[in-house]
């Protein structure tokens, strides 16, 4: 299962960040793309890729979700380049989140998207195994076919 939790992106600097470890008043972080140590500190805008999402029509999908149906698409693969055209980044976009708010996602958050995905899927960051695993139970509790229930019959 991937963990975004802790993969962070910073406000004014390009690229993701780990974060190594918290400090007394903001966390250390390595950089993603170059492996250099930094101390970021509470003032600066800092959001864990966790708490981000896309808007939709209805809901707003959270990124992992949207990682996952890049992931889905390109059957693994990487995605085009987050500098292709701007109307090549729309259309890839509508076919990823079909129903993302054209309003509010602007052309720089799916260029980021974008970018995020490429460099998580080159460190090879993005593991969906455990929701995989996760829907085959909510399914087999869904028909009540669990391995209880076919011993019974």
């Amino acid at each position: 299962m991937m963990d975004l939790t802790e993969i962070m992106s910073i406000s004014g600097k390009p690229g993701l960040y780990k974060m190594i470890s918290q400090t007394k008043n903001g966390m250390l972080v390595e950089s993603m793309l170059d492996q250099k140590r930094f101390p970021v500190f509470a003032h600066e805008k800092i959001s864990s890729l966790e708490e981000i999402s896309i808007f939709t029509e209805t809901d707003d999908l959270p990124l992992k979700d949207v990682f996952k149906k890049i992931n889905d698409l390109l059957e693994g693969g990487k995605a085009l380049s987050h500098k292709s055209s701007p109307e090549e980044l729309k259309e890839f976009f509508e076919d990823v989140v079909s129903d993302y708010d054209k309003e509010r996602v602007y052309v720089s958050d799916i260029k980021k998207v974008i970018q995020w995905y490429n460099l998580l899927h080159e460190k090879e960051m993005l593991d969906f195994t455990e929701d995989e695993e996760d829907k085959e139970e909510s399914k087999e509790a869904e028909t009540g076919n669990t391995e209880e229930n076919k011993e019974e019959k």
